[in-house]
């Protein structure tokens, strides 16, 4: 299976861009948010777009009714259903028992009961975050960032110490300090979290939410933001000073590419940085020319594999030691981090 993989990242380079132009495969997709969030479903109607352009879609399906539109896609004879939420997991395995013929694929879960039928995927977005956060701690006057989060999960819990260790890394003296709305895609909940932080003193304000809302908040009190899942530069302007992005059209292309050539099982895939899967936007203008060198400096050792960000030694908020030095948390470990570093402050 790895082997598989791998094959199909070779010449992903060479067959994705001819997808675009090919009769469009039978895929469909099921979007937890709006398309036009600009930030998480807009970044994956963006691949579907480029390599299913006729694919149908369904915007806003709530848990509770994705079992209904999972099922009536697999029932149309569609070929790869593509969930693009965590909170899908149960429904698909609900349905894809039902409809062996047909893969399903979802946003993580790689714990999940396995299926030959479906696949889990996610990536290493913590890679970049750290990258974002080398920007935040150096372009911090007052060391105070403000981070605006989700939901206290795995998902979001990994990104925000993979950025505040990227802060700490330039700035030990800063804090990152979050603040929970309790939903995926609620703008004026990320407005009010956001304008709550500058309030209490942040001059840059990072997220892991869907829109760009927190950045629009920032930019209207003069301060600076770190966009997430999409360029949010090109919607609020130079006061987002880089973004952590995905582009997913690298990934589901491959998954494409394999069942075209006829595999009837899919790998999980959670790529990192190299694979472009995850990366960053470019920067700001007003990111000085010695903090990009030294951010590229960062994004080369990690491609190369000579740097890591959860690699020791790393103390918790509580000043226990999580990661030994020249010890590296393994991917299951990564996978159940419920803990903060040090420098992260969360409400009690």
């Amino acid at each position: 299976m790895k082997r598989m993989f791998w094959v199909a990242v070779i010449v992903l380079s060479v067959v994705v861009p001819c997808l675009a132009h090919a009769e469009a495969p039978s895929a469909a997709f099921v979007y937890i948010g709006p398309v036009g969030d600009m930030g998480w479903t807009w970044a994956h109607d963006q691949a579907r777009q480029s390599l299913f352009k006729d694919a149908p879609f369904i915007e806003n399906v709530m848990p509770g009714d994705a079992e209904r539109v999972i099922r009536d896609y697999a029932s149309k004879g569609r070929n790869l259903v593509i969930a693009t939420a965590d909170n899908y997991n149960p429904d698909v395995l609900t349905v894809a028992s039902e409809f062996p013929d047909v893969h399903f694929t979802v946003i993580e879960g790689f714990g999940m009961p396995y299926r030959p039928n479906v696949s889990h995927y996610f990536g290493r977005m913590y890679q970049p975050m750290f990258l974002a956060g080398l920007i935040a701690g150096k372009m911090t006057k007052t060391n105070n960032i403000g981070f605006v989060a989700a939901y206290n999960v795995n998902q979001v819990i990994k990104n925000i110490n993979g950025f505040a260790l990227g802060v700490k890394a330039v700035n030990p003296d800063a804090k990152v300090h979050v603040v929970w709305t309790n939903t995926w895609f609620g703008p004026p909940q990320e407005k009010a979290a956001a304008e709550a932080l500058l309030a209490a003193g942040s001059d840059v304000i990072a997220q892991h939410q869907d829109s760009a809302e927190p950045q629009k908040a920032a930019a209207e009190k003069g301060a600076f933001s770190i966009g997430y899942d999409s360029d949010m530069r090109k919607v609020v302007g130079d006061s987002v000073l880089v973004s952590a992005v995905w582009d997913w059209s690298k990934l589901y292309g491959m998954q494409q590419l394999l069942l075209d050539k006829g595999y009837t099982e899919l790998p999980n895939i959670n790529p990192g940085l190299k694979s472009g899967v995850v990366g960053l936007s470019d920067f700001s203008p007003t990111v000085p020319p010695d903090l990009r060198t030294l951010v590229d400096g960062y994004r080369a050792k990690m491609t190369g594999g000579q740097f890591d960000v959860f690699c020791g030694p790393i103390n918790d908020k509580s000043g226990k030691e999580r990661v030994a030095k020249d010890t590296c948390l393994s991917d299951a470990e990564i996978g159940n981090m419920d803990w903060f570093v040090d420098n992260v402050v969360v409400p009690q």
